[in-house]
């Protein structure tokens, strides 16, 4: 069992920085479950504090990646029209099968939104959806890397527990 487990702890880790990029999948939720896979396993010695704590840092984050595209709008002079279509476009952009359709979804997005509020402002709009996609690559970096550091710490915690298993 305790085997399957590692395996799982594995895939989900590899599954969360894959997510971290592609916004159809919860990516640092699923790099926590594979900490939580790691802290089932019984012969594996991993801190409840550590999990706690990382817990915390995947809600704080996964907040956050809600609110920073929707910042970077705002922060380039967006109005609440940009702010909903950078949501709305991130959504739709998922779905769109063209490459990047997650990058290009909030950006389309917030140009519209802001061209609904104002249409003789092109260049505001484009100023604001620049801010949106800002914010998306921003927000996913911070997800990256903590996905990243979430894989270090499991495999500290691997290494320093392997004697147990060999």
């Amino acid at each position: 069992m305790e085997y399957f487990l590692l395996f799982i702890s594995l895939i989900l880790l590899i599954l969360g920085i894959i997510g971290s990029i592609l916004p159809a999948l919860p990516g640092l939720p699923l790099s926590w479950l594979g900490l939580l896979s790691l802290f089932l396993i019984d012969e594996i010695q991993f801190s409840s504090f550590m999990l706690l704590i990382t817990l915390f840092i995947t809600l704080f984050i996964s907040v956050l990646d809600y609110l920073i595209p929707a910042q970077g709008t705002k922060r380039f002079g967006g109005s609440k029209y940009g702010i909903w279509g950078t949501n709305i476009g991130l959504v739709i952009g998922i779905f769109i099968p063209v490459p990047l359709g997650f990058l290009i979804g909030p950006f389309v997005g917030a140009l519209i939104g802001e061209l609904l509020f104002d249409i003789k402002n092109v260049k505001r709009a484009f100023k604001a959806a620049t801010g949106s996609l800002i914010g998306f690559l921003a927000s996913t970096f911070i997800k990256l890397v903590t996905c990243i550091a979430f894989v270090g710490v499991a495999v500290k915690v691997i290494f320093v527990n392997l004697k147990i298993w060999f």
